[in-house]
């Protein structure tokens, strides 16, 4: 049985511990220290990094964890990525036979020009395409790329887990509340949401069906998101993806 564990680091990021109680591999180590300590607590051996994209928050941990463990480290082929030893793309498989289990790679690309997420039976590592009711800026792809891969994303079972790497999931309810001020199961998010953090917990992992029912950048086709994107300001047609845009272009003016 496979446990998947949220390491905290830096600001708000979540580093993704996958073990079987003897073995790990690590998800986006933006830093070492909190890895290592997690490692020697638990008695791990640390078989494998995996990288879903290039930003320093999710790699700035590689080459002291590298220097610890010699471990393959996968990341996007696409972008340059210091001390990754296995370049993937999309439709790759990735195995990690310490763990016994195999990674499917998808091209999630949008966010940045290689972004990758690695779905295992049950969950997906998202890096910072999806978020908890939200979804990554747009920093080196095309409003297109990001919306495909979010479709991508929502085209998993529901009861597929959300590994995402941030803890942003509270602010992202403020703005789905603006865009969605009816929806009840939003409003039944947002106080457990709350209730979550009081407690010191981290609000993820979430579900593809969690985020379907209330994450507003995967639901451009809901007349009220829809009214909120065209009262936003945006110059903007009917699609889906003038939706999308819109409201990802009020996203990141939104206080």
């Amino acid at each position: 049985m496979l446990d998947i564990v949220p390491i905290p680091a830096l600001a708000d990021n979540y580093i993704w511990l996958l073990h079987d109680g003897r073995h790990a591999a690590a998800v986006d180590p933006g830093a070492a220290a909190p890895v290592r300590s997690f490692l020697q607590r638990q008695g791990l051996t640390l078989d494998a990094i995996l990288c879903t994209h290039h930003h320093g928050d999710h790699t700035g941990g590689i080459a002291e964890l590298c220097e610890v463990y010699n471990v393959p480290v996968y990341g996007p082929r696409t972008e340059n990525i210091a001390g990754v030893t296995r370049p993937l793309a999309g439709g790759d498989l990735v195995e990690l036979p310490g763990l016994g289990v195999q990674l499917e790679v998808l091209d999630i690309c949008g966010h940045t020009r290689g972004h990758l997420g690695y779905l295992l039976p049950g969950g997906i590592f998202c890096g910072d395409t999806l978020f908890g009711c939200g979804c990554g800026r747009l920093f080196e792809g095309s409003m297109q790329q990001l919306y495909d891969a979010l479709q991508r994303l929502a085209q998993l079972p529901d009861e597929t887990q959300v590994y995402c790497a941030h803890e942003y999931t509270e602010a992202n309810i403020r703005f789905a509340l603006a865009c969605e001020p009816h929806n009840t199961r939003l409003r039944q998010r947002q106080a457990e949401a709350r209730a979550l953090r009081a407690a010191g917990l981290p609000t993820l992992p979430s579900s593809i069906g969690l985020e379907k029912a209330t994450n507003p950048f995967l639901r451009c086709a809901e007349p009220e998101v829809i009214r909120a994107a065209q009262q936003s300001g945006a110059a903007m047609e009917s699609s889906e993806l003038a939706v999308f845009s819109a409201l990802r272009n009020w996203k990141n003016h939104f206080t």
